[in-house]
């Protein structure tokens, strides 16, 4: 037995008993963390729909400054994605994760005592650059805990965190800050980011190995399905990528996943604020339909997933989804019924969501194994780095105009890009 291995005196038990459920609660600690870590990147949102806070701020009527609280989150986002991701690589998915969250404190303590404009978008910032470096961990944790046979699985309980945690947010937002102003919002991520620091610091390890509470049991059922050989094969940047850098489908799945991700920031950074000023909504309206787009994605996803599975191919999937998605924007943004508009609009958010699962589906198919981590950080960064000039694009196009409907229409043309893009993909059977 490897020394880093601790068994308690009720656990020690042989290799075919039951087994403890040790994994399982680190992929608990991952849906928390995603979980948290989406109700600190929508906050945001919220606030352009709250005079006093944009007021305070020196931005109302300032639809591009608006947009730049989400534009300079996706930038740092998308740099420390590509850049500083391999800090895990140093401290190990655990420590890594743990810093990760003291940077988010920091930018929430920045973001309640604010009193410019300035230091809004520097905690916007530090928190770009905390997530950036967080997401990527969450895959390790799951690669280093689960057997081969059961990543699918594990992967989708901590993904939908992205979905449940933006559903329940506008609303909760909307009555805190309805309530206690706008400061209360950042007080509330900030203490909420304590719970998955205790969780992994309490409850996770870097590996099962180095795990305190694990038996033989669990321990042998998730070594027996891992690769240990790939897993410890060190291959060098340069072979990782020519295993993709010259297939021009990895660049086509990666501009139709850019103009997904352009589609989304955009529509979940200006959904409140348009509901509100445009259409008419009272705030506590806004609170609850601008969740209706998350609820819709969790069940898109799952169905997707199933469908995926079903007919055996991706693209047609990518195709259909940034399609509808850019149909229901125009549809959203020429009705003159305030609801239709509202339902549209979030049906819009999760026709394009409802491809996320399936554009990773397609890249394991297309890329090589050995290249897939480098090929995930670059199609992730660059995707969520350029996606970051979306809500602020909006922004100015709500200016020139003089109308939140000119801000969303150019998404449609977003749409039709990324439904050529997969339809390329769709002709050659993937």
């Amino acid at each position: 037995m490897d020394g880093n291995v601790v068994f308690s005196a009720n656990t020690q038990i042989d290799i075919e008993g039951k087994q403890t459920k040790k994994r399982f609660i680190v992929v608990f600690c991952l849906f928390i963390g995603i979980f948290i870590a989406y109700l600190d990147r929508v906050n945001v949102s919220v606030l352009a729909a709250n005079d006093p806070f944009l007021l305070e701020m020196g931005i109302k009527g300032a639809p591009v400054q608006i947009g730049m609280m989400m534009s300079v989150f996706l930038a740092a986002y998308g740099v420390a994605n590509v850049l500083l991701a391999p800090i895990g690589d140093y401290l190990g998915p655990r420590k890594s994760m743990m810093f990760c969250i003291g940077l988010w404190t920091v930018s929430l303590f920045l973001g309640g005592i604010a009193s410019t404009f300035t230091i809004i978008i520097a905690s916007r910032i530090i928190l770009g650059v905390g997530e950036g470096i967080y997401y990527p961990l969450q895959s390790v944790f799951v690669k280093n805990w689960f057997p081969r046979q059961e990543r699918g699985r594990a992967n989708a309980a901590w993904v939908v965190g992205q979905s449940v945690a933006p559903a329940l947010a506008m609303p909760f937002f909307a009555y805190l800050i309805g309530h206690f102003g706008w400061r209360s919002n950042f007080h509330f991520c900030l203490a909420a980011g304590l719970i998955p620091l205790y969780l992994l610091w309490r409850h996770t390890a870097d590996t099962p190995r180095q795990h305190k509470g694990i038996n033989k049991a669990e321990l042998a059922h998730i070594e027996a399905g891992q690769d240990v050989a790939a897993v410890q094969e060190v291959i060098p940047l340069r072979q990782r990528l020519e295993g993709f850098v010259g297939n021009y489908r990895f660049w086509l799945l990666v501009f139709w996943y850019l103009c997904l991700q352009c589609m989304y920031w955009g529509l979940i950074t200006w959904l409140p604020s348009y509901l509100k000023s445009a259409r008419g909504f009272s705030w506590n309206e806004m609170g609850w339909l601008a969740s209706l787009p998350f609820v819709l994605s969790i069940i898109f996803k799952i169905s997707c997933g199933f469908l995926t599975d079903k007919i055996g191919r991706s693209a047609p999937i990518l195709m259909a989804a940034m399609f509808l998605a850019g149909c229901c924007v125009y549809l959203g943004a020429v009705t003159e019924q305030k609801y239709l508009s509202a339902v549209l609009l979030s049906l819009a958010v999760a026709f394009c969501t409802m491809g996320t699962p399936v554009a990773w589906t397609l890249l394991q198919g297309l890329i090589p194994g050995k290249s897939m981590s480098t090929a995930s950080g670059i199609m992730n960064g660059l995707a969520n780095g350029l996606a970051s000039l979306a809500p602020a694009m909006i922004g100015f196009f709500i200016t020139t105009t003089g109308q939140y409907s000119g801000g969303l229409l150019c998404l449609v043309f977003t749409g039709a890009a990324a439904t050529i893009a997969a339809g390329v993909l769709a002709a050659q059977r993937y």
